[in-house]
Formats: structure tokens, C-alpha cells, sequence
């Protein structure tokens, strides 16, 4: 049924008049009398006046920026031309998926390091076997066949090193550094292009990968409420893309200086994001529900009305029982308000179309 069906119904069906008893004998007076009726009971929501704990919210303007501590920035390790740039800003990469090439004359001298120190220690183990035949026949000194054992474990030790720095160049031997993803998540930021000349001691990154699984929210605090937040309060974030849906975390850090501009203090929360709906850059309402040692009476906020500067609720005791109440509002948190005065633990009051009852009950 919808709204002005039910005002219809309203001013139709669940007025009714005391019947007239004869000409002239009904009092002037005799006013009407408000009936709800089964069907239109049917539609409403009824609900209790219950005590619960007060809740302060404090809402604050905030923004959503990647997990540091899940970024990964790549930078060069070698100097030459990048090519074969596969990835775009905003694709999924997995960890060790190939993002780049770089075709390095650096990276070629790694690997003719590694063919050298090959051949040297090949060199110094036919000498040191030469050594020891001469040294067991008498035909050499000691002094001579410990110098060629000390050759040989020199040429170990070279070829350890150049394996050791192929390897972290990314152990290509035919001139080429393969810029691979250290991570899986998403390529947030990419400053190269296919042919452009890179140097190690450019203090660019090369790409910035982010593990979006979570996503942390910095929310500006001004002076007059940082007393009132705390490590570990329960947030409601929303946004202006997703305005139906509350993403809920926490207080995580709570970065205990002020701009010297603004005066805000910042306060970060973590966000869980597992379907990746919320994106780095995105503004955010940051809700900070801080509850209170007290309590008060609360009641859902669609059963209130708003009229000439006062709230008023709809007590229900009957189907020809409802009265008009004024409260005073005390806060509201999302769909709870709690309020003082006018009702009563376990009062009954009507939680839906507060407001056509109301103006039946005025009309």
C-alpha cells in the first residue's frame, strides 16, 4: 500500500464518529474519535522505549589511501631501456608476474663476470691438481702448492660472488633486468613507458603495486574532540560512491599531532575490502561511535516527528489508544536516538509512518 493509499485510508477508514443518539441530543461538543484498523495495524512497526548505553558519534571528513605496510614501490636495480611494459595503472598482478625488461649493458657485464669466474676456477683447479702431483713427487715446495690451494679457493669464492650478483640483478645472463611484480594486488602508479632510459639513481619508482585486501582511512580530528577519541573505537565510513552501504572498522592509529594550518589531527582506520570497492583517493564520511559509561532511553529515529521547533513520539497503547508525546533529543547514531522525557521503559510507540499518524491525530 503506498503513502497515499494509506492517507486515504487514514481520513477514511480508521476515523469513526460516535453515532448520533437523536435530534438535538448530541453534545457540541463530542469530538472524534481516532481508530487504527486491523489492515492499517498490519503495515505498522511498533516498537518498545528501551534502555540501552549512550553513544556519542562524531562524524569527520576522511579519505581512503592504500596500506602502507602492503605497497610495494619498484625501483632500478640497472641502468638502460626499459621495453615490454605489460601493465597499466588499475590492472591485478600477481607476484612475479613480469611487468618490464630492462636491456642493460650492466646486466651484460654481470653475466660475462659469470662465464670468467667459470673459466678462472676451471683454470685453478687443473692447477691445484697439477700442484699436488708435483708436491706429493717432491717435485715442488709447500710453500708453492698452499699457494695454488689459496688460487683455487679464490676463484670459488669470485664465482660465488658473480652468481650472488646476477642473481640479484635477476639473474639474466644475456643482458637483460626483468622487472617482476614482488607482490600480487593492483598497479596503483606507473612513471614508465616502453624505450625510455632508467638509471639506478633516479629516485622515481619504476611502478607501485598495492595489496587493496584492506585499505587504511585517515580522518581529520579538530581540537575541540580529539578528547573524546579513542584507539580502538568502533567507525562507520561511508562514501559518496557507495551511499547506502557502511564500511565498519576501527581506530587503528592515532597520529598525535596537529596541523599547524588546519588544526586537525589525523586518526587512521583499517578497513577490510575484500570485493575492492574502496579505491585510494575516494573522500569518506568517518563516523566515531565513542560509547559512554551512562545509558538512556533510545527508540528508532523513524519514530520521531519534527513540528514547530519540538520532537514528538506516538504512544501506542490500543487501537483507540494513541497519544502525542514531546521528548528531548539527546544524540543520534544512525537509526538509534536517544532521548529523554515524555515516555518510559517498555512504552510502546509507532516506529513507522510516525509522521501521517501524527497528522491524522492533528487533522
Amino acid at each position: 500500500m503506498n503513502k497515499i493509499n494509506i492517507i486515504s485510508f487514514l481520513l477514511v477508514g480508521i476515523v469513526t464518529f460516535s453515532s448520533c443518539k437523536s435530534d438535538n441530543t448530541q453534545d457540541a461538543d463530542e469530538r472524534q474519535k481516532f481508530v487504527i484498523s486491523d489492515s492499517l495495524l498490519r503495515t505498522l512497526q511498533i516498537d518498545s522505549v528501551i534502555e540501552c548505553p549512550l553513544v556519542n558519534a562524531m562524524t569527520f571528513t576522511g579519505q581512503v589511501s592504500f596500506n602502507d605496510e602492503k605497497v610495494a614501490r619498484i625501483y632500478p636495480m640497472v641502468s638502460g631501456n626499459i621495453s615490454d611494459v605489460s601493465v597499466q595503472v588499475g590492472d591485478h598482478v600477481n607476484a612475479g608476474q613480469k611487468l618490464g625488461v630492462i636491456r642493460s649493458s650492466e646486466m651484460a657485464g654481470y653475466g660475462n663476470d659469470l662465464v670468467n669466474s667459470k673459466t678462472n676456477l676451471l683454470i685453478a683447479q687443473k692447477n691445484m691438481d697439477a700442484a699436488e702431483d708435483m708436491y706429493k713427487s717432491g717435485l715442488m715446495s709447500q710453500k708453492d702448492f698452499i699457494t695454488a690451494q689459496q688460487m683455487y679457493t679464490q676463484a670459488q669464492s669470485q664465482l660465488t660472488r658473480s652468481k650472488e650478483v646476477l642473481q640479484i640483478n635477476g639473474g639474466n645472463t644475456e643482458g637483460e633486468f626483468v622487472v617482476k611484480a614482488p607482490i600480487s594486488g593492483f598497479v596503483v602508479e606507473k612513471l614508465v613507458n616502453n624505450n625510455m632510459a632508467i638509471r639506478p639513481d633516479n629516485t622515481n619508482d619504476l611502478f607501485t603495486i598495492s595489496n587493496l585486501n584492506d585499505v587504511w582511512v585517515f580522518a581529520n580530528v579538530y581540537e575541540s574532540n580529539i578528547s573524546q577519541v579513542h584507539l580502538g573505537d568502533a567507525v562507520d565510513v561511508t562514501t559518496l560512491s557507495y551511499p547506502g552501504r557502511i564500511f565498519q572498522g576501527k581506530v587503528d592509529k592515532i597520529l598525535n599531532v596537529l596541523d599547524p594550518t588546519n588544526k586537525v589531527m589525523k586518526l587512521r582506520v583499517i578497513l577490510p575490502n575484500p570485493d575492492y570497492a574502496l579505491k585510494p583517493g575516494m573522500f569518506a564520511s568517518v563516523t566515531v561511535i565513542n560509547k559512554t559509561n551512562s545509558e538512556a532511553l533510545c527508540i528508532p529515529a523513524s519514530a520521531l516527528v519534527f513540528e514547530r521547533s519540538q520532537y514528538f513520539v506516538l504512544l501506542y497503547k490500543s487501537q483507540t489508544d494513541v497519544s502525542i508525546t514531546p521528548v528531548q533529543i539527546i544524540s543520534t547514531n544512525g537509526d538509534k536516538t536517544y532521548i529523554s522525557g515524555g515516555v518510559q521503559v517498555g512504552d510502546k510507540i509507532i516506529g513507522s509512518d510516525a509522521v501521517l499518524i501524527y497528522t491524522a491525530l492533528n487533522s
